[in-house]
């Protein structure tokens, strides 16, 4: 059993690393990786250089685990709508349209770690690029997992590649959610959602 001064310890280096996290996603945004460096990082997140490399080796590992970070949270946010949805009895397109509406609620809340998580799946040249593919890879996994069920109950069309499809999904809601925040960020979270939910339930041709 841990101590309680053990796990005040623990909870005050997340809390630290947290703010890492913040100041290194905000500063990665506006100037880009090369740009930023560890004491502009520093100062962002108000604390001592030599905090950075207590808990971080480099600049690269920061953001390695950076993105480690936020997408393991947004997998953690889509596994449970899903759970959720399967709680409540609802349908596999029902547990897909509380995934896209759980996705976008991620990306308002964190639209500058959505934009660097984009680019970055575009980059080949990077120290983290196989940690990147190994967590996008999980939070696809979450949405062909729903998909795999739909087939299997014959929700869905078994000739559907769920694989594809899939990313497509996923794909959908961070290239929309970008450019909602972008170009229309007038328009609210409920009303992404529903052009989403719509396009998911193929009701967007007028038929029916």
């Amino acid at each position: 059993m841990e101590s309680s001064s053990t796990t005040g310890g623990s909870t005050r280096r997340e809390a630290t690393r947290q703010k890492l996290y913040e100041a290194a996603v905000t500063l990665i945004a506006e100037q880009g990786f090369s740009a930023t460096t560890v004491d502009e990082i520093a100062e962002r997140a108000g604390v001592a250089k030599g905090t950075v490399y207590y808990n971080f080796a480099s600049k690269s590992v920061l953001f390695e685990e950076l993105l480690r970070h936020g997408v393991g949270l947004l997998t953690a946010s889509l596994r449970e709508a899903a759970e959720q949805t399967a709680r409540e009895g609802g349908s596999q397109v029902d547990a897909l349209d509380a995934m896209v509406r759980a996705g976008l609620v991620f990306i308002d809340r964190y639209p500058a770690f959505t934009q660097l998580y984009v680019a970055e799946l575009w980059r080949t040249n990077r120290a983290w690029q196989s940690t990147l593919m190994v967590v996008r890879q999980q939070a696809v996994a979450v949405v062909e997992g729903v998909l795999r069920e739909g087939v299997d109950n014959g929700e869905f069309s078994g000739e559907i590649d769920i694989q594809l499809t899939a990313a497509a999904l996923v794909g959908m809601v961070l290239v929309a959610a970008l450019d909602w925040k972008s170009f229309q960020p007038e328009r609210s979270l409920d009303d992404v959602h529903a052009a989403l939910s719509r396009l998911l339930q193929g009701r967007v041709s007028g038929k029916g």
